[in-house]
């Protein structure tokens, strides 16, 4: 099943193809950026949706689509820039304690505990030891 699916999309008629949602947006001038699928600590765009979402949940309840949608709109908006740097940051800084080995409540400690640092440093794991 999987290969021959792999097979059909990588002909080169099929991976020329639009789909549906990008001719959609590309209509309205936008272009779509297809991401893998991550953790949300590794995609730094799941970050700002939750910082948007939280923005979001200020506005009074309202039953108009319209009001709703631009709500929606403004807190997208409204996410800084610092804020999208400071995610895609952290995101790398979390593949880089998966690639060394670390998992889960470590990859967290190791993200927090070396933040400033330029690389995380070769006692980490001495100290993760000393931690358990």
């Amino acid at each position: 099943g999987c290969c021959c699916q792999r097979l059909l999309y990588n002909q080169p008629d099929f991976v020329d193809i639009k789909s549906n949602l990008e001719l959609a947006c590309g209509i309205r001038g936008y272009e779509v950026l297809f991401l893998p699928k991550f953790h949300c600590r590794l995609n730094f765009i799941e970050q700002c949706w939750g910082y948007a979402k939280r923005m979001y949940r200020q506005f009074p309840p309202n039953s108009s689509e319209t009001v709703l949608e631009q709500n929606m709109l403004k807190t997208l908006d409204a996410v800084p820039l610092t804020s999208m740097r400071k995610f895609a940051t952290r995101s790398l800084w979390f593949m880089h304690a998966y690639r060394k080995g670390l998992r889960g409540k470590q990859a967290a400690y190791a993200v927090k505990r070396y933040r400033g640092h330029c690389t995380l440093p070769l006692s980490l794991f001495e100290d993760l030891n000393t931690l358990n």
